[in-house]
């Protein structure tokens, strides 16, 4: 897949299960894109906001948010903040985003919100990472609607085939009705454990039925990662000798590769 219109790649990271590890996905292939030379933003699209704190940005305090970007009250120059740990900029959230939902209903294109807004910072960017809530929302839906792929994290386990198969109805329906550029861009495998006989069968599964859309990097099961949100950064800049860090600054140069 070859960028050939101006602009940034637009990727949401999406599944419809919860505890997947979409946030910790994107706040660290966007502080590995930023190591590599890329220049990102993170939109938050979840009203938690856990990927504005995991970058190190106070939720409580932002004076604008993507509310005041999606309600048309801001722009994204003048909502975004930098990342002070992890060299990326962030379209940050908080609480008022989940008044977003009943307030964008009598808008018109009211799922296209999120894209204008993007369409005037895209000379800027060179990766979008959109961190979207499990549920399938208006602000799911603007997020699949600005996108041009979904990077799909997932866990090898039983249950985590069934939410996939969600994922790509919901994929499937965005694009005939709204967004016919959006696809799956690729499966990361996530907290993987080659000890467990299970995980190893379902990543087999996985290659087996999706072929290369399969990224090649796995990213493990690792505790540095999970510690490196209470102190406000990615797990790439918190430890990078780290195994999860190393593996997610590997997983961004894959993504450069394959999307170069």
């Amino acid at each position: 897949m070859t960028n050939t219109t101006k602009g940034p790649r637009i990727f949401c990271v999406a599944n419809q299960k919860g505890g997947v590890g979409k946030t910790t996905t994107t706040v660290n292939l966007a502080a590995g894109l930023a190591q590599v030379g890329q220049r990102v933003l993170v939109v938050d699209l979840d009203p938690q906001g856990n990927a504005t704190t995991g970058s190190g940005i106070d939720k409580r305090k932002l004076d604008s948010s993507v509310y005041d970007v999606l309600l048309g009250s801001a722009t994204i120059a003048e909502a975004r903040r930098i990342s002070p740990k992890g060299g990326y900029l962030v379209l940050g959230a908080n609480r008022e985003l989940a008044g977003a939902e009943v307030e964008l209903v009598g808008f018109e294109r009211r799922e296209k919100r999120l894209k204008d807004a993007l369409h005037t910072v895209r000379d800027e960017h060179d990766f979008v990472l959109i961190d979207c809530p499990p549920s399938l929302s208006l602000l799911t839906l603007n997020g699949l609607c600005a996108a041009h792929g979904v990077v799909v994290p997932m866990q090898c386990e039983y249950f985590a085939l069934e939410g996939l198969s969600d994922l790509v109805n919901t994929i499937k329906q965005v694009h005939a009705n709204l967004n016919p550029d959006l696809q799956i861009i690729g499966l990361l495998r996530v907290m993987f454990d080659p000890r467990i006989t299970l995980q190893q069968q379902v990543s087999e599964q996985l290659k087996a039925h999706f072929g290369a859309k399969v990224f090649d990097t796995v990213i493990p099961r690792n505790v540095r990662l999970a510690e490196a949100p209470s102190y406000g950064q990615p797990g790439v800049t918190f430890d990078p000798s780290s195994k999860g860090a190393v593996a997610f600054v590997e997983f961004a140069k894959e993504v450069v590769r394959r999307l170069g």
